[in-house]
């Protein structure tokens, strides 16, 4: 099912985006002390107590009403709070309450969404008494935290949990069918290529950023095997266009993804590989899902750039050198099919089932090979490696000590099981656990990168 989406808003200077780093676990976010800093949002996949969700960083409220992009940023932090399933109002407890802050708990009243009132930067025991001061915002419950000395940290993750929608199965319909998501960025030709696919009109098509907008399912038969192709399609109206459009398009393409068992995600040929682009590809990764590179409208790029272009997108996409670059006309139909063909190839990767002797054999002749380094004077030693139980594409290492794992030598261990089983496509992902344990679910997944 989709993963719901919690929101963190407040005016500037609140520190938003420090909460969200403590929430990930790593430095997503730029922290800074100039206000202002955080303009656009930040969408990050987190995982708490078994419950996943989409926390949405926003900027922050309080810039100047006349200021163009202080009135664009006002607009991204109310489309935050209409889109979200939970929301998290930031106050600075040393500030006390001021008009910004009243005015941001007005707009989240008004919505009528669940609400934590996160009183920040409660550092000492003196600063609990402060607390208080923000009943009059009429928003609770109210929950004190640290972000920067990581204070009340998980008793808010925890009221956030008891917030969230329920859980609601879905129906996956056939298992063996593939469920393709076509996701990117706005006007990058997603519906262009779905009606390439299909064949015919399904989706309307808009040469205006941001016509698509709501879920739309398509069923295709294609060479036997039944696919659902999901694409982000609908109509958005002309006077909705100049905001909002990036944030509508990364969140339903998140949605998407979790729908799905392969995304093709379809690049711009003349502007490939922007920032959205990046973080709809990480997020895919992330979830566990294959990934398929579409570059569209390639019959734009001359003739004698085409292998520069290619080469450059190779460099700047580096970290998913593992997956299949299909460049293609879905305007003129050339090359749609083989996106197809690849995705279903992905597909099959994803699912497969290997021995446990065979993944460990593979594990064990590669640390023979070369021993991972000592840390602190001490070294990693797995025990034994196996393909986890219910997803695929993660393994699981038990070993002498997880905290001895270095990152480049995980990575080591993720190019050797790609060289013998292959995994074209399919993001791998590692747990290690302490031999003779049992494993624990991680509190939050951070979202590497």
């Amino acid at each position: 099912m989709s993963r719901p989406v919690v929101a963190l808003v407040g005016r500037t200077n609140v520190g938003k985006s420090t909460l969200l780093n403590r929430i990930v676990g790593q430095r997503h976010a730029v922290v800074d002390d100039q206000p202002n800093v955080t303009r656009d949002r930040l969408f990050v996949p987190v995982t708490w107590n078994g419950r996943d969700m989409i926390v949405v960083d926003t900027g922050g409220w309080g810039l100047d009403a006349e200021s163009g992009i202080g009135a664009k940023v006002k607009r991204q932090a109310e489309l935050a709070v209409a889109q979200a399933d939970v929301i998290l109002l930031v106050v600075d407890a040393t500030d006390g309450t001021i008009p910004s802050d009243e005015e941001v708990a007005h707009l989240v009243r008004a919505a009528g969404k669940k609400t934590i009132l996160v009183v920040n930067k409660v550092d000492t025991h003196r600063h609990e008494s402060l607390v208080s001061d923000f009943h009059g915002l009429g928003v609770e419950p109210i929950v004190p935290v640290s972000a920067i000395h990581n204070l009340g940290i998980a008793d808010l993750m925890d009221e956030v949990v008891e917030l969230l929608p329920q859980p609601q199965d879905e129906d996956e319909g056939d298992p063996d069918s593939v469920r393709i998501a076509i996701v990117g960025r706005p006007n990058a030709g997603k519906s262009t290529l779905l009606n390439a696919l299909l064949g015919n009109e399904r989706a309307i098509v808009d040469a205006t950023p941001g016509t698509t907008r709501d879920s739309l399912d398509a069923d295709l038969k294609w060479q036997g095997k039944n696919i659902v192709l999901v694409d982000t399609a609908g109509i958005r109206k002309r006077t909705r266009v100049p905001f909002g459009i990036d944030y509508f398009s990364v969140l339903r393409s998140m949605q998407s993804i979790d729908r799905c068992d392969v995304a093709l995600l379809v690049l711009d040929a003349e502007e490939p590989a922007a920032g959205q682009d990046v973080t709809i590809a990480r997020y895919v990764l992330d979830s566990g899902k294959g990934l398929v590179l579409v570059v569209n409208k390639w019959d734009l790029i001359p003739a004698e750039h085409k292998q520069t272009h290619k080469d450059w997108l190779a460099r700047r996409l580096e970290f998913l050198s593992f997956v299949p670059v299909i460049h293609v006309s879905a305007l003129e139909g050339r090359n749609v099919k083989l996106a197809l063909q690849r995705a279903i190839e992905v597909w099959k990767a994803r699912r497969q089932r290997l021995l446990r002797s065979s993944v460990d054999a593979v594990v064990q002749a590669a640390v023979q090979r070369h021993p991972p380094p000592k840390v602190a004077n001490r070294r990693l030693n797995v025990i034994w490696a196996h393909q986890d139980e219910e997803s695929t594409w993660k393994f699981v290492l038990h070993v002498n000590e997880p905290k001895l794992v270095p990152t480049t030598y995980e990575r080591y261990l993720e190019h050797q099981l790609r060289k013998e089983f292959g995994f074209r496509g399919v993001p791998l992902q590692f747990v290690f656990v302490k031999a003779g344990k049992p494993r624990k679910s991680q509190g939050v997944s951070p979202w590497k990168g």
